[in-house]
C-alpha cells in the first residue's frame, strides 16, 4: 500500500510539474508552485524527491526508458527507439521546452545518465561470464557511447520542434548507427 501511494504522489507531483513547464521555463518554476498545483504540501514533495531536476530525471526514466527497457532486454531495439520516440511525441511541448534547460542541471545530462543507467544495467546483465573483444571497450563505456548519441539525436530533434515524425527519426537514428562514417561519406 506504501508503495502504491508512493507512486501515485509521484505520478500527481510529475502531472503537476509537466504541465508548470508548459508555462514557465524550469528555471523558474518553484517547489512551491509543484506543490500547489499538485494539492499536496510542500514536505510532500520533499518525502519524494531532493529538487525538481530529481523529478525531471524520474520523468524521464518512469514516462520514456522503462517503458523501452523490456524491449531492448529481447534485443528489439528498432521497436524501443521508435517507442521512445513515439512517448516523446505524444508530450512534444513538455520535452521541446525541458530541452531547453542548459547549465548545471541540463536535461541533456540528466536524460544521458538516465539512458547510461539502463544501458550499463542491460549491459551488464548480458555480458556475465563473456569474454569482451576489447578489454578497455568495458560496459561503462559502450554504455557512455550509446547514451551520448541517443541523447545527442534526440535532444537535436526536440530544439528543431520534432521537425520529422518518431518514426521518420528511428529510421534516421538506425541508419546512423548500422553505418561507418566511411559508409556516410561515400554515399
Amino acid at each position: 500500500m506504501a508503495v502504491s501511494l508512493k507512486n501515485v504522489t509521484d505520478t500527481l507531483l510529475a502531472e503537476s510539474f509537466k504541465e508548470l513547464v508548459l508555462q514557465h521555463s524550469i528555471e523558474k518554476i518553484t517547489i512551491k508552485e509543484i506543490t500547489d498545483k499538485a494539492g499536496v504540501i510542500r514536505p510532500t514533495f520533499y518525502n519524494h524527491f531532493q529538487d525538481k531536476y530529481e523529478l525531471l530525471e524520474w520523468i524521464i526514466r518512469t514516462d520514456l526508458l522503462e517503458p523501452i527497457r523490456p524491449l531492448i532486454e529481447n534485443q528489439m531495439v528498432d521497436e524501443a527507439l521508435l517507442l521512445l520516440f513515439m512517448n516523446i511525441e505524444k508530450e512534444q511541448k513538455f520535452y521541446i521546452q525541458a530541452a531547453r534547460l542548459e547549465g548545471q542541471n541540463s536535461f541533456e545530462s540528466i536524460a544521458r545518465g538516465c539512458v547510461k543507467g539502463i544501458l550499463l544495467d542491460i549491459i551488464e546483465k548480458n555480458s556475465k561470464d563473456k569474454m569482451l573483444k576489447f578489454p578497455w571497450l568495458t560496459p561503462e563505456r559502450i554504455a557512455e557511447y550509446y547514451a551520448q548519441s541517443m541523447c545527442s539525436v534526440v535532444i537535436t530533434w526536440m530544439k528543431s520542434g520534432l521537425a520529422v515524425s518518431a518514426k521518420e527519426l528511428a529510421e534516421i537514428y538506425n541508419y546512423i548507427m548500422k553505418h561507418s562514417i566511411s559508409e556516410v561519406l561515400a554515399e
